[in-house]
């Protein structure tokens, strides 16, 4: 059973991936962390953000996917051209991405518009692609009924992992995952399956897993934001402790401040890991809006230890969004 760290935009950057592994190694790290998406350039040019997020010095100590986001099958393969040569050997195709930006593109979840484009762009990728390719995928735009032709077409290829989120774009994160139709898939496809999708806790992981036994792996995004220890706590070893994360908290704010060069902009970074690390504490809302108005070191550092010190710590995260 692998147990993934999805790819989240603003999130999971190499900052942040460096930092965990520093603070959460054995058996709370994950078996592979995935970089939000890079978005190959028709000039076939790596930006200076693009190369600090994929460089082996950037990431070492842990196993390490590239998530690529295009509809262009020559963009895709020319940077797994450039990947493989860095020593990467899979790269992950993100068909999940649901923000109106990127579908209008026709990309990420936009993609599964166009089934029959979609099946020329994996007929050449698999044809000609120099490394093993993963696929992360929705439902569909709006009907979950999409996704049969999907898989389908899904089944024609080596893919080497097929990790589902069993929601259409127009669910965004609301409503319901699907799970009928993620149980169906997992019968049919050809691939193994990955899970993704609104699991927040040990307690939801393990379960999850001893109901679906057929699944390759569970990948955890927001849950493992909220609760950087989750995967030790499936794993079956000890909960978080209140004064590990604090420490990963303020590391990651000292990081942060290094690579912006700006207070400010590292606690804005910071404000978007609270928003789900805040579901760790009993009682946050009051506290809710004192950390949201910090915007200087001093009133951050205030709200946080406000936090820290007059909220009642949680063994998991309640109220995920």
């Amino acid at each position: 059973m692998l147990y993934e760290f999805a790819p989240m935009e603003g999130f999971t950057d190499s900052v942040y991936r460096r930092t965990h592994a520093r603070f959460f190694p054995g058996d709370a790290a994950p078996d592979r962390f995935y970089t939000p998406f890079i978005s190959p350039t028709h000039e076939h040019l790596i930006t200076p953000r693009q190369l600090r997020e994929i460089l082996p010095e950037h990431n070492r100590g842990f196993a390490l996917v590239p998530q690529l986001l295009s509809n262009s099958a020559e963009d895709f393969l020319w940077m797994c051209g450039e990947l493989a040569g860095m020593g990467y050997r899979e790269v992950n195709l993100n068909l999940g991405c649901p923000a109106g930006t990127v579908v209008a593109k026709s990309k990420g979840a936009g993609f599964l518009r166009d089934p029959a484009a979609l099946d020329r762009f994996l007929d050449t990728v698999y044809a000609q692609t120099p490394v093993k390719v993963s696929i992360k995928t929705r439902l569909g735009l709006s009907d979950p009924e999409e996704f049969g032709p999907l898989l389908e077409i899904f089944n024609r290829y080596p893919v080497s992992e097929l990790i589902i989120h069993p929601r259409v774009q127009k669910d965004i994160y609301r409503n319901e995952v699907r799970l009928p139709i993620f149980e169906r898939a997992l019968r049919e496809s050809k691939a193994p399956v990955c899970y993704n999708g609104s699991l927040y806790t040990a307690a939801a992981c393990r379960t999850f897993v001893h109901t679906h036994p057929a699944i390759c792996g569970l990948m955890l995004g927001r849950g493992l934001i909220a609760n950087p220890a989750l995967l030790r706590q499936i794993r079956g070893g000890a909960p978080l402790e209140k004064a590990t994360l604090r420490a990963f908290l303020d590391t990651l704010l000292a990081e942060y401040t290094v690579l912006f060069g700006s207070p400010q902009s590292a606690i804005r970074r910071m404000k978007g890991i609270w928003s789900y690390t805040l579901c760790l504490f009993a009682g946050h809302e009051k506290l809710e809006r004192m950390l949201r108005r910090a915007n200087d070191p001093w009133d951050y550092k205030t709200a946080v230890d406000c936090i820290f010190t007059q909220l009642k710590f949680l063994p998991d995260a309640v109220d995920v969004k």
